[in-house]
């Protein structure tokens, strides 16, 4: 997602506040916004697959290879 997107969606936020949006504008807001999230999770996903964790006996997993092949519900 980039910057301009991001602008538009505050633009829209704040445009809903001071005096309220058309049926056009909601619509795009709610589609920037799951763009938005789906963005993050795929982000957040990401690093999460990248973590190496450490047993206490030493051996090293990675949560990627762990866990990263379950789908979430």
């Amino acid at each position: 997602m980039n910057q301009e997107k991001i602008d538009r969606i505050n633009e829209l936020y704040r445009k809903s506040k001071a005096e309220g949006l058309t049926e056009a504008e909601r619509t795009e807001q709610d589609l920037l916004r799951k763009e938005f999230v789906a963005n993050v999770r795929n982000n957040l996903k990401t690093q999460l697959d990248n973590i190496d964790m450490q047993n206490p006996d030493g051996t090293i997993y990675n949560l990627g290879e762990k866990y990263g092949n379950k789908t979430a519900n």
